[in-house]
């Protein structure tokens, strides 16, 4: 159900118009939602948090709809502020869109919002989501969305607790090739599936930096909040490379080369196993920098190997499921998905309409988001599908840490036997930025 304060906003705005219609003026057509347009009652209202790079294609892609209007942006860099509401305000024709430099205030002092976007760096995913969700809002945010086992835990208890929807932006799980062979692997048709390979970064290492940038003298608050920019991480000295995108490889900010397109791949691979909603129960070294080749074993026999490079695919972001009667594959930029047979592919829209029809969903993954603000039902990247395949990069990421074979228990969500490994399931946290 909507927040009662979204519901009384809504009943007011109609009581309003109930009452302008009895007047002796003229009102709008698209007030009354006439010609297409969407009337204001029935729009969702949208804020966003830390939006910049990755967060300007999500933007864009949310304000298209029209059924959306985008009221306010927080964001601890002045910078992003302002060119926010630049493309904001440009969309609408107005001066409207509203700016806040701090999270909570920002939260406190909109309760009309009903949704909100984030996309700051990767270590304020999680944190962002629960403050947001905890304020009533529904939340699409971008991944990797945790830093840890305990965050994603964290993450999922906070939106059943309060009711919210989430996605994660993973939204491969949304686009027809992908869906396709997530299909065919889970619906048999590829016979009994034994293995699926997933895609990871093919730059950067498993092993992170656990130094610090040179420091350099901090800008004004109002500027840039550094201490608001670290969040919940370790105090470090300011550097304008962090700010700019440079944290990727700080152990501090990062999720490695595994977690890097891994909160992608391995999304996509256990949907296709089925096991979206478990982790692997064993993890393999290997005795390389990345990942590359490890092999993942599940509770039901089937396995998922990590790779690095384009043998399975071609493109980024893959997955190939292999079956006992065939296997099919599929990355960004194909047409069509790789098959081992081409009558395989004859399947290609019934599979994929019935995908649509048996789930509901939207193929956009955004759609999906704002159908599931209006109905409350799960998206397809919910935050058990976001924890369950994050808690898989994790214990990859601390096997390779640890250089050493791991066994997990995915319903107690740790691993067996091994109290080195359980100690870096969760980081500590610097006040006040504790969830």
């Amino acid at each position: 159900m909507p927040d009662k304060s979204s519901l009384s906003r809504r009943r007011f705005l109609k009581t309003a118009a109930g009452a302008a219609a009895a007047l002796p003026y003229f009102v709008p057509a698209s007030a009354l939602g006439k010609g297409g347009a969407v009337p204001p009652s029935e729009k969702i209202i949208v804020g966003g948090i830390g939006i910049q790079h990755r967060g300007m294609h999500d933007l864009r892609w949310m304000i298209r709809h029209d059924d959306v209007q985008f009221v306010a942006i927080c964001d601890l860099q002045k910078k992003q502020r302002l060119a926010i509401k630049d493309v904001i305000d440009n969309h609408y024709g107005t001066k409207d869109c509203a700016m806040y430099p701090e999270i909570n205030e920002f939260l406190e002092a909109r309760p009309d919002i009903d949704a909100v976007l984030i996309a700051t760096g990767d270590h304020w995913h999680a944190m962002a989501s629960i403050l947001a969700m905890r304020a009533g809002k529904d939340v699409y945010t971008e991944k990797p969305s945790c830093m840890t086992m305990a965050e994603g835990r964290a993450v999922v208890e906070t939106a059943r607790r309060y009711g919210r929807v989430y996605q994660t932006g993973t939204q491969r799980l949304s686009e027809a090739n992908h869906v396709f062979c997530i299909e065919m692997a889970r619906t048999g048709r590829l016979g009994k599936i034994h293995t699926a390979y997933a895609h990871i970064a093919p730059w950067d290492a498993a092993e992170m930096r656990h130094d610090w940038l040179p420091a350099v003298p901090e800008p004004p608050k109002e500027e840039v909040d550094w201490n608001a920019w670290l969040g919940s991480c370790p105090w470090r000295p300011y550097n304008p490379s962090y700010v700019a995108g440079g944290w990727r490889g700080f152990y501090d900010f990062h999720t490695s080369c595994i977690g890097e397109w891994g909160a992608h791949t391995f999304a996509q691979a256990q949907a296709g196993l089925d096991c979206g909603e478990s982790s692997p129960v064993e993890y393999e070294y290997v005795t390389n920098d990345s990942g590359d080749g490890m092999v993942t074993h599940f509770a039901n026999g089937t396995r998922m190997i990590l790779s690095r490079g384009n043998k399975y695919w071609h493109g980024s972001c893959g997955e190939r499921f292999d079956g006992s009667e065939g296997w099919a594959a599929a990355a960004d930029g194909y047409t069509k998905p790789d098959v081992s047979s081409p009558a395989l592919l004859g399947e290609f829209n019934r599979v994929v309409s019935q995908y649509v029809a048996r789930t509901g969903r939207s193929l956009d993954h955004m759609t999906n988001f704002l159908d599931c603000v209006r109905s409350r039902e799960r998206t397809v990247a919910n935050p058990e599908v976001m924890h369950h395949s994050m808690t898989t990069v994790h214990a990859a990421n601390i096997c390779m840490w640890l250089k050493r074979s791991l066994k997990f228990d995915p319903v107690k969500e740790e691993f067996v036997g091994d109290e080195e490994a359980n100690g870096l399931r969760a980081r500590a946290m610097r006040e006040p930025y504790i969830y």
